[in-house]
């Protein structure tokens, strides 16, 4: 029998192709997205929910009855503003619809984090993505599975100087050994690391850095 996957995040770079993947996938049978705005897809497997995640335990029953929850949610400075308003995208966000999963009786979370993510950093994006994956792990998931990338690369709406700069020197980072763990990755790559480990058994907490084309 297939299952039931929770996706927010839906419209991002590593978000969009995981819809697509898991929309393909022979083990699930419904993918539902959480979005701010309407997200429609071609596959009649996909049912977009649109919630505000402000106020997001209005829609507490979306998560029941799932099985998987791919939390791909994110924002950065330039578009959030300021460091307090990334952060309620990038953690808030994240960690309530964790806990409304968790207490909904989903059993496999599934989060893209951040290569480097510490909540000691003295980087406010790292240290908030180190923040998140502490309060993650406090939750009664039955497995938890954290993705960290580096620097994702594919074809976005806006451009961003820093994915740009690192497609031009990837040929470089692959023959320095100290900055290999910062090479970076398709989001394709990202979505379709985090299919195939939903479809194997696997450890009740593990991490997956994702630093490499694989």
């Amino acid at each position: 029998m297939g299952k039931i996957a929770i996706v927010i995040g839906a419209t991002g770079l590593v978000g969009q192709a995981l819809v697509n993947r898991l929309a393909g996938a022979d083990h699930i049978d419904k993918v539902i997205t959480l979005t701010r705005r309407p997200a429609e897809h071609q596959s009649s497997k996909v049912f977009n929910r649109v919630v505000d995640f402000d106020h997001l335990e209005d829609y507490a029953s979306s998560f029941a009855n799932s099985d998987f929850l791919f939390s791909c949610l994110g924002t950065t400075i330039n578009k959030a503003g300021t460091i307090a308003a990334q952060r309620r995208v990038d953690l808030d966000y994240q960690y309530r619809a964790a806990q409304l999963a968790a207490n909904s009786g989903v059993a496999h979370y599934l989060l893209v984090s951040s290569n480097g993510a510490n909540a000691q950093s003295n980087n406010a994006y790292l240290k908030m993505k180190g923040e998140l994956e502490l309060k993650i792990k406090t939750l009664p998931f039955k497995r938890i599975t954290i993705f960290q990338p580096s620097l994702l690369l594919g074809k976005r709406p806006e451009f961003r100087l820093a994915e740009k700069l690192g497609s031009l020197l990837l040929p470089v980072l692959y023959l320095i050994p100290w900055l290999r763990r910062y090479r970076p990755i398709s989001g394709e790559q990202v979505a379709a690391k985090m299919v195939q480990v939903s479809q194997q058994p696997g450890d009740a907490l593990e991490w997956f850095r994702l630093d490499r084309i694989f």
